[in-house]
């Protein structure tokens, strides 16, 4: 049994779970303690746990005591024992109601072929079962949950490095910092390194900040499956508010890659540090200073931005002049659409470096526009990873934008602009496009009124689909 036919067995019992009242993202948290007290068996790690609160005595309970024992054993090891785990069950409840419904858990969760999950990654099963939960549009997670092919392209292009500090401000699941783990497990032989070195590497390595305390119980659990230490309060993923006076205690960073929350903090009102220049409720904004802010001198970043980043004028173009002064922002790619939960949202990702002085870091910046004249992904058009093959071939090798690169022209997606264009021509509005949308064109031609309806309609669900996006995050973000 793969990876993939173990995620698809998991995923199929919270209809199970459904019939009790169980929601999508409670399932996906309620088989989060399940599934950490089986690996902690399968994987010889039980020893962080108390003897009575392991898995085989709650497989042994009879039907009527095994749910009072389970909602038990969560409120202890909430309190009790090693500190990942503690953050693993902090304020834990369980949402099962029938005993009947936790048997049907525990018997299918002991019937999976652990054997054939552990050679192909117990990371790997609970990153399937975190994006299964991203492509359910009634779970709410996708905002959470950036599509790993797009990841793998910023991991492969930023190059994270042994010895470096990565972080991720807005860390999600922690799939950025799982990403460039992997990437340089590829390229070092970790357990090979001298003792004190891979203790630094596991650590003092990644570093992130997660605002919603179910989400960053997923991410604990991702981090411990792949390998990183994370106790969150010192290493690894911390639960606080990036944009309060905890996001000030990330150490520096040399790579920052993320995805930030979309929209504005509930209420309109303004972040709580005290070290932002522009103060602005627009909470990608406020992100991108902490961003450019918590790099090192020659640091990196690679961040997924909404388009509204590129444009706002105010302190929107205020924040966008500071960027250019204080960084190399070398490239912008132009995302397509459809590629995250809410899908008429346009997005790009930023690759800029942290130059040395403060001012006039951005001499120029090169533009791949993948969205123009391409499909827009979804569920039944899925993102891969050769969509991003051309982009990351005029990227370049160079981590830092420095390699030799050609200027596609009017026809191609690949273009570049000087910074005193940026300034003349579009006022330091980075929403730059060139390539004719054909899509646009077609509409021109249309001469049935019926014909230029459906194309308004269709124009019109766009619209909706981005308000949804906005609405939903608006409805659901707990800043």
């Amino acid at each position: 049994m793969n990876t993939r036919e173990i995620v698809d067995k998991l995923w199929n019992l919270c209809n199970v779970l459904r019939d009790d009242g169980v929601t999508y993202q409670q399932y996906v948290t309620e088989l989060t303690y399940l599934l950490f007290l089986k690996m902690m068996k399968e994987t010889g790690r039980e020893d962080k746990l108390p003897a009575e609160y392991r898995w085989d005595v709650l497989e042994r309970k009879n039907d009527p005591d095994r749910l009072e024992h389970y909602r038990r054993m969560l409120m202890e090891l909430g309190a009790k024992g090693n500190r990942q785990v503690r953050e693993i069950f902090a304020n834990a409840t369980s949402f099962i109601r029938k005993p009947a419904t936790l048997t049907i858990l525990v018997k299918a969760i002991d019937e999976v072929d652990w054997y054939s999950a552990k050679e192909e990654g117990l990371g790997d099963l609970y990153e399937g079962l975190l994006e299964k939960n991203a492509g359910e549009k009634k779970s709410g997670a996708g905002q959470y949950f950036t599509p790993r092919v797009l990841i793998g392209t910023m991991v492969r292009l930023a190059k994270p490095r042994l010895g470096e500090v990565i972080q991720d401000p807005a860390a999600g699941t922690g799939g950025f910092l799982i990403a460039a783990r992997h990437w340089m497990s590829e390229r070092t032989d970790l357990f090979s390194l001298p003792e004190a070195e891979y203790n630094r590497f596991r650590n003092s390595t990644f570093f992130g900040m997660e605002l919603v305390q179910d989400t960053h119980r997923l991410a604990m659990m991702n981090l411990m499956l792949h390998d990183i230490e994370s106790d969150g309060e010192t290493t690894g993923i911390r639960l606080g508010d990036t944009l309060s006076s905890a996001g000030q205690d990330l150490p520096r960073a040399d790579l920052i890659l993320t995805n930030p929350p979309f929209g504005t903090k509930k209420g309109g009102g303004l972040p709580t540090r005290d070290d932002f220049t522009y103060p602005t409720s627009n909470k990608q904004l406020a992100f991108l200073q902490h961003i450019y802010r918590g790099l090192k001198p020659g640091g990196r970043a690679a961040v997924v931005l909404p388009d509204n980043v590129l444009f706002e004028s105010n302190i929107g173009a205020e924040i966008r002049r500071d960027l250019m002064d204080k960084c190399d922002l070398h490239t912008i790619l132009r995302l397509p659409t459809g590629i995250f939960y809410a899908q008429g949202v346009k997005t790009n990702v930023l690759f800029f470096t942290r130059g040395e002085t403060d001012r006039g870091s951005t001499k120029e910046t090169w533009v791949y526009d993948l969205r123009t004249n391409m499909p827009s992904f979804g569920k039944t058009a899925p993102l891969k990873a050769e969509h991003f093959s051309e982009f990351e071939s005029c990227f370049g090798p160079d981590p830092y934008g420095r390699s030799h690169r050609k200027d596609q022209g009017e026809s191609g997606r690949f273009r570049r602009f000087t910074r005193e264009w940026i300034r003349e021509k579009k006022q330091d509005s980075l929403d730059i496009s060139w390539l004719r949308d054909e899509s646009l064109e077609d509409a021109e031609s249309l001469s049935e009124p019926a014909e230029l309806a459906r194309a308004a309609v269709l124009e019109l669900e766009g619209a909706l689909e981005e308000l949804k996006g906005i609405l939903s995050e608006l409805g659901e973000d707990e800043e």
